[in-house]
């Protein structure tokens, strides 16, 4: 049977598990919380208003409209870091679970990605509020904000399965990732233009997909033009071939899961 093809019947067949194992996630993270899901609107203004102060006043980067320059950063990495961590442990997280139920396992990091989702949503309500703060005028690109989005979260799903597969055999997986998405902010033009990135830089950025998926997005609200072709392609390849591989790595690891949680 062709993968799509039985993605598609298992998406079907297991809708409601998927729905549930969201619901959950979701509404356990803000459990006991005062401000519940303000915290998803909050999170990227605070941090966004810490770094407007720091590198605004102390490095003076001349970059129009800093504010929502940085929040654009800040919404889509801050996903992706909360998606990819949270579907690195989904499957030894599920241990329990998966041993006594039988379920297709990639539901699981799968349903941690979409939780994110949400509080991307809500994230992405905070900066439109900005944008009008700011009184930067919408315009008829911005309904290309979900192919820009879309590309992003079927990155994250495939290094999220990628993560999930590591972790149940290498449980340092969790400690070194940590490290990683750290190396990986600082390569990524969040608070920086990428002008004053040194020549002998820009290959290692420019084969970042984070960067091409911020950049789409700034473009289309920043910019107000819309993106070349090579920037939609590049989005695209990076999308496509991280569910690729992701599935595939996936699909050879889930074998001895059992074993190993």
């Amino acid at each position: 049977m062709h993968p799509i093809r039985k993605i598609r019947m298992a998406y079907q067949k297991y809708w409601f598990l998927l729905t549930q194992l969201v619901g959950r996630d979701f509404k356990t993270k803000y459990k006991r919380s005062v401000l519940g899901v303000l915290w998803s609107m909050l999170n990227p203004l605070l941090t966004m208003c810490v770094q407007y102060i720091v590198f605004s006043e102390l490095f003076r980067w001349d970059i129009d409209n800093f504010a929502v320059y940085l929040l654009i950063g800040t919404v889509m990495f801050n996903f992706f870091t909360e998606a990819t961590s949270q579907a690195l442990v989904s499957i030894t997280g599920s241990a329990s679970l998966i041993t006594k139920v039988y379920v297709p396992t990639y539901i699981f990091p799968l349903s941690k990605v979409l939780s994110s989702c949400i509080n991307l949503g809500f994230s992405t309500i905070a900066l439109y509020a900005i944008l009008f703060i700011q009184g930067i005028p919408l315009n008829i690109h911005h309904l290309l904000m979900p192919f820009g989005y879309g590309c992003l979260i079927a990155f994250a799903i495939g290094m999220g399965l990628i993560l999930a597969s590591m972790m149940v055999y290498f449980r340092d997986t969790q400690f070194l990732y940590s490290i990683i998405t750290v190396l990986w902010t600082y390569l990524t033009p969040l608070f920086y233009p990428i002008d004053i990135v040194p020549d002998r830089f820009l290959p290692i950025i420019k084969c970042n997909p984070m960067f091409h998926f911020i950049r789409y997005v700034r473009n289309l609200i920043l910019d107000d033009t819309m993106p070349t072709l090579r920037a939609h392609l590049i989005c695209l390849f990076f999308a496509c071939a991280s569910l690729a591989i992701g599935w595939g790595v996936f699909q050879k690891a889930k074998k001895n899961f059992i074993l190993n949680i």
